[in-house]
This record gives C-alpha cells, sequence and structure tokens, in this order.
C-alpha cells in the first residue's frame, strides 16, 4: 500500500501522495521554489493511520511549485424569462500547480 496524506490548503481538502501533481487555490510562491503544507489532516502509511484533531502534530508534506496559471474561462450567464433580464460574466480563476516531493 502507498503512503498517502490528505492536506488542507485554500479551503479545501486533497488526497496526496509523493510524485503526484495537483492544482491549488493560487500560492504566493515563484515557479520552482519549494512549498510546505503543515496542515494535514490524515497521514496513512499501509496499516499505520494517524488522524489529527483537527491536524497531525509533527507531520508536514512538501512539495515543489511546478507553474502558476489562470484556468479555462467559466461563463456565468443570468436570465430572468419574463423580465428578458440577461446578464453574461466570464470569470478565469488562478491556480498554483504543485507536484508533492515527500510527506
Amino acid at each position: 500500500m502507498t503512503k498517502f496524506a490528505v492536506i488542507e490548503t485554500g479551503g479545501k481538502q486533497y488526497k496526496v501522495s509523493a510524485g503526484e501533481k495537483l492544482k491549488v487555490e493560487k500560492l504566493n510562491a515563484e515557479a520552482g521554489a519549494s512549498v510546505t503544507f503543515d496542515k494535514v489532516l490524515l497521514t496513512a502509511d499501509g496499516e499505520a493511520v494517524q488522524i489529527g484533531a483537527p491536524y497531525v502534530s509533527g507531520a508536514s508534506v512538501e512539495g515543489k511549485v511546478v507553474r502558476q496559471a489562470r484556468d479555462k474561462k467559466k461563463i456565468v450567464f443570468k436570465y430572468h424569462s419574463k423580465t428578458r433580464q440577461k446578464k453574461k460574466k466570464g470569470h478565469r480563476q488562478s491556480f498554483t500547480e504543485v507536484e508533492i516531493t515527500k510527506i
């Protein structure tokens, strides 16, 4: 069984393992910089499972920033049929792509 952890960043929770790439909310770090996630909710290594209350003490997950980018455009369209009102907006969310190096 592989080693994995559940981390919290940007108000969301992610299940991660070493060597995995994931998109998280924008972090203040340059591409190529290393980041440490210290809000670890759970760690598992085979049968050994540690569950935090709320976080596992002494546990951290390290990663490397691959790139800073913006996601595809999401269209927000509001329409009211009886009054013929319509409103169209576009939104592009910024994200940081992180490669997990060590748990």
